[in-house]
């Protein structure tokens, strides 16, 4: 019987501080999506590429995010806000252009390694999200895209000249 007691305590507890979660606020707010700033705006990616990457990448990367239904239950609401944070620290789509040379090279960087090595999307949000499922040959797509655009930089610069890419520094 004192298990049986035990096993409410706990179970009563368990609810009680679910419950109360519930009414911890999560910031959603985002400002609104200057098309100047904006990465598929301004970069205009060839045929289907736009859209993919809108699909793939923009609901965490850019301050277009659209919040499931259980994206307002905690703890869920938590851990989501917190990864949809962290992934606007790395790279934003939304503020594309307020980035400098460096940061935007970088952030391409990041883009081609994490694709390559089928880091990103994301597991969890491919579960839900089956439009940011990118096949094989998706990845290879937007991978040799995106070199284009470190490439293009590298020569604006001048690096791809001599190969000497700290010659500017």
């Amino acid at each position: 019987m004192k298990k049986r007691g035990l096993f409410r305590t706990i179970f009563l507890i368990i609810l009680l501080l679910l419950v109360a979660i519930q009414f911890i606020p999560v910031d959603r707010s985002a400002p609104a999506v200057n098309p100047s700033q904006d990465f598929v705006a301004v970069m205009n990616p060839p045929g289907q590429l736009g859209t993919l990457i809108k699909e793939a990448c923009y609901d965490c990367h850019s301050h277009e995010t659209e919040y499931p239904w259980y994206s307002y239950v905690s703890p869920v609401s938590l851990w989501l806000q917190g990864h949809i944070n962290e992934a606007r620290e790395k790279v934003n789509f939304s503020i594309w252009t307020t980035y400098s040379a460096a940061d935007t090279d970088h952030a391409v960087e990041e883009v081609v390694e994490v694709i390559e090595k089928k880091e990103m999307p994301l597991k969890s949000f491919t579960w839900t999200h089956p439009e940011a499922r990118l096949s094989d040959a998706q990845r290879t797509e937007m991978v040799s895209w995106f070199k284009t655009l470190r490439t293009g930089a590298s020569e604006k610069r001048g690096e791809g000249d001599n190969g000497d890419e700290e010659a500017g520094q």
